[in-house]
């Protein structure tokens, strides 16, 4: 059973629907045992740091996250599930998880891109990734596949080691961070199309 975790943050339907698609059990949960018992998590989201956080905190999740760390349970992190497993975020000047230790940056507002020309923040639309190192979750992926993102905010981990992919918007940032039996897009798969339900079928399929 995989647990997609409930904490407030949202999106949670449509990482079910795209996990029920592949023909993986699932159950959208904030239920501390469920978590536990689970044979997987995944920790999707939008919105923001300090409130998710507070919503972990209360729910008892954060600690279910540190212990299904540390008994090398395969974990998934997606968008704002990525940005709180760092340790600090400049979004609502957020203390995070602290699973991968890194801080977790705001796009400047005047990010530009190669013309000089302003770019949008949030960046709001398709974009590539770049592997910096191999990683059993992204076999298959092409050089050419685009996944979809939605940010003002990107991962910056203190070690590069933890950077397992990046992506070019105006500046290059992580978009792909992993450490152990951790995984974490700053994209989301559910919303990828056929290459992010292929990395999100490498995950469930992940033995770390």
């Amino acid at each position: 059973m995989i647990a997609i975790i409930d904490y407030d943050a949202g999106n949670l339907a449509s990482v079910a629907r795209a996990v029920s698609h592949l023909g993986y059990a699932n159950v959208i949960t904030r239920n501390v045992e469920e978590i536990r018992s689970a044979g997987r998590i995944i920790f999707p989201g939008v919105g923001a740091a300090g409130s998710a956080m507070t919503s972990l905190k209360r729910l008892g999740i954060d600690a279910v996250l540190h212990e299904a760390f540390n008994q090398g349970k395969p974990m998934l992190g997606i968008c704002l599930g990525t940005q709180i497993i760092m340790g600090y975020s400049e979004e609502n000047q957020t203390p995070c998880l602290g699973i991968i230790p890194g801080i977790v940056r705001a796009f400047s507002p005047d990010l530009r891109d190669s013309d000089g020309i302003r770019l949008k923040i949030p960046q709001m639309g398709w974009n590539r990734v770049q592997p910096v190192k191999v990683h059993p979750v992204l076999a298959g992926l092409k050089e050419t596949d685009e996944f979809y993102f939605v940010h003002g905010f990107y991962p910056e981990p203190a070690h590069s080691d933890h950077i397992v992919g990046t992506t070019h918007y105006g500046i290059q940032f992580a978009s792909i961070v992993g450490y152990r039996n951790l995984l974490a897009t700053q994209f989301h798969l559910e919303k990828s199309g056929k290459p992010g339900l292929a990395l999100l079928n490498n995950f469930c399929q992940w033995m770390p």
